[in-house]
């Protein structure tokens, strides 16, 4: 028997008042593939992302992720997939460390210091460790919550422009990250507007106008 689809969305619709966001969707996703989401501002990526993620619900059909129904089985899900988005969600107040720790202890993970140093380093801010996030740059709250996604090891990363905020290194760094997820088995989808980077990361597309797959 074959292993479920990563994604699959079945007629999936999404309203706000009045106007559909995402309107009759169907597409497939393998597991271990990576997909480019492109397609004008407000044409329903970040919405797509957000249903895909279980942080918001379809209006109407339905999405498995890797066979599991999102609304029925959204906490098992949670522990496989990360949203990296355009809000970071990150703790003001306390330190980049303090930050990773509380996700380390989330997810209940072992030699938590080990891990938070070792990640601080790989996104380059070890010298930062110990700073408030309000002192940050938003480029530097770009890569904290890099960081804070590899500690997940999350079977399917969703990415809502990833290369905004970063400066040349870090879209390198960022480049390196989406090629390694790949390599280790990680189902990608890739929402940005740079099409043709994109494309040189990713093995599918799907686009989207006014909420409905349409041919670039």
């Amino acid at each position: 028997m074959s292993a479920p689809p990563a994604i699959e969305l079945e007629d999936v619709s999404k309203r706000f008042g009045a106007r559909w966001a995402v309107a009759r969707l169907s597409y497939s996703l393998p597991a271990g593939r990576s997909l480019l989401l492109t397609g004008h501002n407000g044409s329903g990526k970040t919405t797509l992302l957000r249903m895909i993620s279980t942080a918001t619900f379809p209006t109407a059909g339905s999405i498995k992720i890797f066979g599991a129904e999102t609304r029925r089985q959204r906490d098992e899900l949670r522990h496989d997939v990360a949203l990296l988005s355009h809000a970071s969600f990150l703790y003001e107040d306390l330190t980049a460390a303090q930050n990773l720790t509380l996700v380390a202890e989330f997810l209940a993970l072992d030699q938590r210091k080990e891990l938070v140093a070792s990640l601080l380093e790989r996104i380059g801010l070890t010298d930062r460790a110990d700073s408030p996030v309000r002192q940050f740059s938003a480029g530097m709250r770009k890569r904290l919550t890099i960081a804070r996604l590899l500690m997940k090891k999350p079977k399917l990363a969703l990415f809502d422009e990833p290369f905004g905020e970063l400066d040349p290194a870090g879209i390198l760094q960022m480049e390196g990250l989406l090629r390694e997820l790949q390599a280790g088995g990680t189902t990608i989808v890739l929402a940005t507007h740079l099409v043709e980077q994109g494309q040189a990361l990713t093995q599918e597309r799907l686009h989207l106008s006014q909420g409905r797959k349409e041919t670039p």
